[in-house]
């Protein structure tokens, strides 16, 4: 079974146009990162493309409805420097977000399911486990 992409904004509207500009001279960027999802038999890898980015930026749960929730979050900070001379001429360095959600195949393990971020790399493991075959059979269904 395939992971599944649960939501994504892929229609920007002048509102968030509008919304979404940081005044101060930065854009505010959200945009999802680019995704590999590989399958062996013990396993789903996947892996997203996360450059610059440390393990303290991103944030990985289960929802409630057995969605993966990949998040991040990286915020520039705009140094205020004693220094009254000094000032930039050019700051294009910006914060940036994004939340992947994916619809969880039922053959996971949850609470073994591993992270680590290395080289610019998130790679998430997802350990599957034998799913029981359920028997076809005929149920007749009382009506009341």
């Amino acid at each position: 079974m395939l992971l599944a992409r649960k939501s994504q904004d892929f229609f920007p509207t002048l509102f968030n146009d509008l919304f979404d500009f940081n005044w101060n001279g930065n854009y505010a960027v959200n945009a999802v990162p680019q995704m590999n999802i590989k399958e062996n038999d013990a396993s789903y890898e996947m892996e997203f493309s996360v450059p610059g980015l440390t393990k303290d930026d991103l944030n990985i749960s289960i929802d409630q409805d057995n969605n993966l929730v990949v998040e991040m979050t990286k915020k520039t900070e705009n140094e205020k420097k004693d220094d009254k001379n000094e000032h930039y001429l050019r700051h294009e360095f910006t914060s940036s977000q994004f939340k992947e959600i994916m619809a969880l195949p039922e053959n996971i393990y949850k609470d073994k399911i591993d992270a680590k971020v290395e080289n610019g790399i998130l790679k998430i493991s997802l350990p599957k486990h034998e799913m029981a075959v359920e028997q076809p059979s005929i149920k007749q269904i009382e009506i009341h």
